[in-house]
């Protein structure tokens, strides 16, 4: 019985996956689908894993017996190394987060258009907030150099959307939902498609309050410059993938709006996630 809940599991979540295609239709639609995709199979998962351990080696269901003993074994071992390993990443993540955060605060500090940020000394092109809840706001020295006060502080207003946003809070957990289920299908692809429509949403916060072509032309700049991305969950760069510069800067100029708040549709299908926890009180 419990083998067939983690392979009804495992079937339902790859489905779901499979179900990703190159995105279309307007923003919104394509926040909430690709955020379903990518939580609801990993949760699935977990929900599932946690129902098993709950439920233990052996029992029964309804007074019926329900696991052979090689079965009850099998099952909860999968369940428990799946568990071990959900941890693991999420520790790892954590510490490689406060480290890094850690590095960031012994770095100078100065105020750039209102904000307290920490100058990072490299020529590379770059800023972010890094952090988890209350995240450092951070700029390179190169970047200073290069940009003029009006381009930089269009720079700022697109670091403090993430703020406001709570970007690095967030991505957090999703990019530890991304390193837990990497072996799903698309994995890689929606969380692409999920960075970068966190930046187009930051982008057109930022645009209420600055012009929208100074932070195009800033962008640009940055994007010229040849540097690493940094892949660690709480941080969030300004420029974003490479590869999507073109669809932000021509969502800049064209002032499109976005709105990314998933509807009370959205969190009922997430809610099917848990079914897998009702079949615990029936476990005796």
């Amino acid at each position: 019985m419990h083998l067939i809940l983690i392979l009804a599991a495992l079937i339902a979540a790859c489905s779901l996956r499979y179900r990703w295609s190159v995105p279309r239709g307007n923003w919104t639609r394509r926040w909430e689908r690709s955020l379903l995709l990518f939580i609801f199979p990993p949760l699935l998962l977990l929900v599932t894993a946690t129902a098993i351990l709950f439920m233990g080696i052996e029992g029964q269901m309804l007074g019926f017996q329900i696991l052979s003993i090689a079965e009850g074994w099998l099952s909860y071992l999968l369940a428990v190394t799946f568990l071990i390993t959900a941890v693991f990443w999420c520790i790892k993540l954590a510490a490689s987060g406060i480290l890094f955060l850690k590095h960031i605060r012994s770095f100078s500090q100065l105020k750039i258009a209102g904000k307290t940020v920490r100058v990072i000394e490299t020529p590379a092109l770059f800023s972010a907030v890094v952090g988890f809840w209350k995240p450092e706001f951070a700029v390179t020295s190169g970047l200073l150099k290069t940009l003029d006060a009006d381009r930089l502080q269009a720079v700022i207003a697109h670091e403090q959307a993430h703020y406001y946003y709570r970007d690095t809070f967030w991505f957090f957990w999703l990019g530890w939902l991304r390193h837990i289920a990497a072996w799903l299908p698309n994995t890689q692809a929606l969380w692409e498609e999920l960075l970068m429509l966190r930046e187009l949403r930051a982008d057109a916060k930022a645009s209420a309050q600055v012009d929208s072509l100074l932070l195009a032309e800033a962008l640009l700049l940055v994007a010229s410059y040849p540097q690493g991305y940094f892949d660690i969950a709480c941080v969030v760069g300004a420029a974003g993938l490479p590869n999507r510069l073109e669809e932000r800067i021509d969502a800049l100029l064209a002032e499109t709006k976005m709105i990314t708040q998933p509807n009370k549709w959205f969190w009922s299908w997430l809610l099917l996630a848990l079914l897998p926890l009702v079949t615990v009180p029936f476990h005796g």
